[in-house]
């Protein structure tokens, strides 16, 4: 296996400068960027395999590619509460927090303990990364009982009136991913949505808008019906 400098040095070869541009245009912006994509980076994760020492060791270079790479070498049983909080804190874009949530900490044994925590931050990524979570979680956690997701309901609801643009879309997105999971969640997702659809928030009114136009869909419809 690759030590962690021989891993930097990888990724400066597969660098693009040009994306550098791109990626902050869709709100990626990092102290440093090397600029590899992610199939690149899931190609390079696959020929490393799983190493949580490597993991750690990548994401405190502080590059925006190597923090990535890191949320998909590491070993979910390995990772801690401390280092969770960690890396949600050193996160400087939605890219570094969706990755660590949806990759690697959505898979831990802490993740919903970690939810319900860094719902409350004033962090604008920490607070991102519980609503990045959760949608991880509405995907990934296929044991779930419905019950267990639909107790970020209430989360959900009472952080929707946040207007900081990586949070409200996380929150969006949590909202959309428990609502798609199945029909039983996307009734009680829709019901949520029409009850944040009421407050007195314009950020609250968006998230509503934009998650009953998609959980009311006849494409939505159709599959939950299947």
């Amino acid at each position: 296996m690759m030590n962690c400098d021989e891993v930097l040095k990888k990724l400066e070869s597969m660098g693009n400068p040009s994306a550098e541009a791109g990626m902050a245009r869709y709100g990626i912006r990092a102290r440093r960027v090397f600029g590899v994509s992610v199939p690149k980076l899931r190609a390079l994760a696959k020929s490393i395999g799983k190493s949580h020492e490597l993991a750690l060791e990548l994401f405190d270079a502080g590059i925006h590619d190597a923090k990535v790479l890191a949320a998909l070498v590491d070993d979910p049983a390995k990772v801690t509460k401390k280092q969770m909080d960690s890396w949600a804190k050193r996160s400087e874009n939605w890219g570094d927090c969706d990755s660590c949530c949806c990759c690697l900490f959505d898979r831990t044994p802490h993740a919903y303990v970690m939810v319900a925590k860094w719902s409350k931050s004033k962090h604008e990524f920490v607070k991102r990364a519980a609503f990045s979570m959760i949608a991880g979680l509405a995907s990934h956690d296929k044991a779930a009982p419905d019950a267990k997701l639909a107790a970020f309901l209430p989360i959900i609801k009472r952080e929707s009136t946040d207007e900081r643009n990586f949070v409200k879309k996380a929150v969006n997105w949590a909202l959309r991913g428990i609502g798609k999971r199945n029909k039983k969640l996307n009734k009680l997702a829709i019901k949520t949505a029409e009850e944040i659809a009421r407050l007195d928030s314009r950020s609250a009114r968006w998230i509503a808008a934009d998650a009953l136009r998609e959980l009311k869909s006849e494409g939505v419809q159709r599959r939950l019906k299947k």
